[in-house]
């Protein structure tokens, strides 16, 4: 539908008279009523009752005048969003999860100083939910966590899959996978806070691991931590046995001071996300695009270095 014909209808419904709607619009009265007309034969209805002496909207033309302004004032906003030499500049209030502060933040903070100069960021570093929380709350405007979201007013993208595995300092114990289990079952196990999916997903693993070795249950501990660099200083001490993401000790594995355990099954991947409210201002849709960006360079730099050492 032209939306200029609309624009014509409702300057026609306001100022009642085609000749002074064709000098408002800069066209001549035959254009106007042709105008008018390829509009109401696009709505199969007649808008302007033209056998009567005065000036009148029909019923139908009353009915959907409101529409049509709706439709012209919508316009009007997209064209004005479109142009506004401002719509990057502004303050971000950014939420990001520990995970991310030790993999690609650095990276995407480069980024947004690069590709959006004029954008003011103010970061919270706290765990998913309550990112989430702040989120509704409208005291953050971007946030990437664990986990997506099911709110109806927030838009959430996937944005990296990072698989988790066992790891221990090495020495801590035999790497053999006969009785690897029980030995494993004797220390702490170390993950991400409680509450947490990758927290929750190990409960689960640990409690089968138990029934299937014989380990009463009580016996086990699993250790949570909302910090990845106390639970990596916790792991290189020999505290205990961690279930995380390689990535976060790839440098110690390289350097032999950690070790991958052959231990199955390996607990699930963590799921990171991005949300934002879906009536974010443009700022916050472009710096969700460069967080896309910049985790995505992260990611491709990790799996060739991972290459490169096999």
């Amino acid at each position: 539908m032209n939306t200029r014909f609309l624009e014509t209808f409702v300057t026609l419904a306001k100022l009642r008279s085609f000749r002074t709607t064709a000098t408002a619009l800069h066209a001549t009265p035959a254009a106007i009523s042709q105008r008018l007309k390829a509009l109401e034969d696009e709505l199969q209805t007649t808008l302007v009752d033209r056998e009567s002496r005065d000036f009148r909207l029909t019923p139908n033309g009353e009915y959907l005048l409101g529409y049509a302004k709706a439709v012209v004032e919508a316009t009007r906003q997209l064209q004005a969003a479109a142009s506004h030499e401002g719509a990057m500049r502004g303050k971000l209030r950014l939420g990001v999860i520990e995970t991310v502060v030790h993999s690609w933040l650095a990276d995407y903070m480069r980024r947004l100083s690069s590709d959006l100069p004029q954008l003011e960021v103010e970061l919270a570093v706290d765990v998913s939910v309550v990112l989430q929380r702040r989120l509704m709350a409208g005291e953050l405007d971007l946030i990437i966590r664990v986990e997506g979201s099911d709110e109806e007013t927030v838009v959430c993208d996937a944005l990296a899959n990072y698989p988790v595995h066992w790891v221990a300092r090495a020495g801590l114990l035999p790497l053999s996978r006969s009785g690897l289990a029980k030995r494993v079952l004797r220390h702490p196990i170390l993950t991400f806070g409680r509450g947490t999916a990758p927290h929750r997903a190990l409960e689960d693993i640990v409690g089968k691991l138990a029934l299937a070795n014989g380990v009463p249950l009580a016996d086990t501990r699993i250790t949570g931590s909302p910090s990845i660099s106390v639970i990596v200083q916790l792991v290189r001490d020999g505290f205990g046995v961690a279930a995380i993401p390689r990535l976060f000790v790839a440098d110690l594995i390289a350097r032999g001071e950690v070790v991958e355990l052959p231990l199955q099954p390996s607990p699930p991947s963590i799921v990171v996300s991005m949300s934002r409210r879906a009536d974010a201002p443009l700022f916050v849709h472009g710096a969700a695009n460069a967080a896309r960006a910049a985790c995505h360079g992260y990611c491709e730099l990790g799996d060739r270095r991972l290459i490169e050492r096999l």
